[in-house]
């Protein structure tokens, strides 16, 4: 398997602009502000994208076979129970004390799983899986593509850290919960048109 720079760099700059305004880095804000720990919070991130771009990277085309609407039905569903969740949730800054010590293991694994449920069918999933059938170079592509998706999630887990100093957790929790809940919409509008 041989490595080519441009398909790498080709692919991370196209998969980095693509992923920073996405539902991810609203995902990674809000996990940058609720944890102290954000190194934790990156490593769950890092292990949800590794994953993501090993499925894409293998699928190649087959992903970009997915029904759209399905895809986006289940997408929409998974925003309005992310938005359920967090609106439900004691989103203060004392919740961590209160609860039992956080642990690596509990960190990252909720990071995991967000970034895991919130990634899958997404548009630069796909990306890369288009990227990887058509310049059949599967290690250029996947190490272009997973730069790009980590550099997303390190710069949205920095900003939530950075966002707590100036605003409560409990206003970045119903931001980020109205946010899904926009997101949300526009996958079911996305759906409904196919």
């Amino acid at each position: 398997m041989t490595f080519d720079f441009a398909v790498a760099l080709t692919t991370f700059g196209i998969i980095l602009p693509a992923e920073l305004p996405d539902k991810t880095a609203v995902a990674s804000i809000l996990l940058g502000a609720r944890y102290r720990r954000p190194l934790w919070a990156f490593a769950g991130t890092a292990a949800a994208f590794t994953v993501h771009v090993a499925l894409a990277v293998t699928a190649g085309t087959l992903l970009t076979l997915l029904p759209h609407r399905p895809v986006e039905a289940i997408v929409a569903v998974l925003f309005a129970f992310g938005a359920v969740m967090l609106l439900r949730g004691k989103p203060d800054e004392q919740d961590e004390e209160r609860e039992t010590k956080p642990t690596f293991w509990r960190i990252a694994g909720t990071s995991f799983t967000v970034i895991l449920v919130a990634e899958f069918g997404d548009l630069t999933q796909i990306l890369i899986a288009n990227f990887a059938a058509r310049y059949n170079q599967p290690l250029s592509v996947g190490v272009g593509g997973l730069a790009a998706l980590l550099t997303a999630a390190g710069v949205g887990i920095v900003g939530g850290r950075a966002l707590l100093r100036v605003l409560p957790i409990v206003w970045i929790t119903r931001a980020a919960a109205v946010a899904m809940l926009v997101l949300s919409g526009f996958s079911v509008a996305s759906a409904i048109e196919g």
